[in-house]
């Protein structure tokens, strides 16, 4: 049996307004990384195989951690999907304003479903990025090695979707808890690929990290 372990990345900058800005690490996500590294190195590593996006944010992250037991390698195909050019392709297209906190589920399942539906598109159609995460996917889950893939909260839930077969609004759901620097586990067997663990953060259960648990 193998498994392929999904991290997403620490928190960035999350009072940008477009991908250029967001795409750092703040001094938080900084230290939710380098817990995250520590617990990884007690009950996890080493890995077989370390994957990373190669958004700066995702190479802070893993840089952050510390050694996983392989030398990283960089794939672009673990990168985010454009959000923050679809909303705003979302806003022109119905004349709506950009979401806030109270609306963001359903903002969210509005421009997914929106970008599937191809009435809208950031830098790449939603095919393509449905295309090149199956793709990490099946690259990624071998049987017989452990694979460490650092990467973004829509690469998750995709991944999610395709093991679990759920619709777009259910992925959209999926999105919005993923914590800053949480785990997600796979299991890889011969025939199969089973999503084992959803979201955890046991490097951050201490009363005195309460403060680092983060979405955004």
């Amino acid at each position: 049996m193998g498994e392929l372990v999904l991290v997403r990345h620490g928190q960035a900058n999350s009072a940008a307004q477009d991908e250029a800005g967001y795409d750092r690490l703040s001094d938080l996500g900084h230290q939710q990384a380098r817990w995250l590294g520590d617990w990884l190195r007690d009950h996890d590593a080493p890995f077989d195989r370390v994957l990373t996006g190669s958004l700066r944010r995702h190479r802070e992250t893993l840089a952050a951690m510390g050694e996983m037991g392989a030398m990283p390698e960089v794939d672009a195909r673990l990168n985010e999907l454009d959000y923050f050019n679809l909303t705003k392709a979302h806003a022109a297209r119905n004349g709506t304003s950009q979401h806030t906190p109270e609306n963001f589920v359903h903002h969210i399942t509005d421009v997914m479903q929106a970008w599937q539906r191809a009435e809208i598109q950031g830098d790449e159609t939603y095919a393509s990025f449905e295309g090149r995460v199956a793709e990490m996917l099946t690259l990624a889950a071998r049987p017989g090695r452990r694979v460490l893939c650092v990467t973004s909260g829509g690469v998750i839930g995709m991944m999610a979707r395709h093991l679990l077969d759920l619709d777009i609004a259910r992925m959209s759901h999926l999105l919005v808890p993923i914590r800053n620097c949480s785990i997600h586990r796979i299991m890889v067997l011969p025939d199969v690929q089973i999503l084992a663990g959803f979201n955890a953060t046991p490097h951050l259960d201490g009363p005195d990290r309460i403060h680092a648990r983060t979405e955004y």
